[in-house]
């Protein structure tokens, strides 16, 4: 499992975020993109020594100071169901080639393969 496709599960779910700082943040996920950025909402703050407390509305975190996450157990449930589901087929499209194209390396024509490399076949 993936961390960004667990994290785009977990969308609109509670969520623990801790920074490379030490400091904490516990809100609720509200979007994420490919960089790992997240915005977070009815959030609170803890300082890296645990001192200190903050409630903050909402806040926007960028995915290169996170230093690790924590979700809920039914979010890494759901993501599980997901690749299961993926796996027998579930929407997805077959990969690099799909039917057709049925050449593999040899392409019939000779030892070149056809891809317009080697000699053609002569030694």
């Amino acid at each position: 499992m993936l961390p960004l496709s667990l994290l785009k599960t977990a969308l609109n779910t509670p969520i623990l975020v801790e920074l490379k700082s030490g400091s904490t943040y516990n809100g609720t996920l509200v979007s994420i993109d490919s960089w790992m950025n997240l915005n977070l909402s009815s959030c609170i703050f803890t300082s890296a020594d645990g001192s200190e407390f903050y409630e903050v509305g909402e806040v926007y975190l960028r995915g290169s100071g996170v230093k690790f996450f924590r979700v809920g157990e039914e979010v890494g449930e759901r993501v599980k169901e997901d690749e299961a589901q993926a796996g027998r087929g579930g929407g997805r499209g077959r990969g690099r080639g799909g039917r057709g194209r049925g050449r593999g390396r040899g392409g019939g024509r000779g030892r070149g393969g056809g891809r317009g490399g080697g000699r053609g076949g002569r030694n």
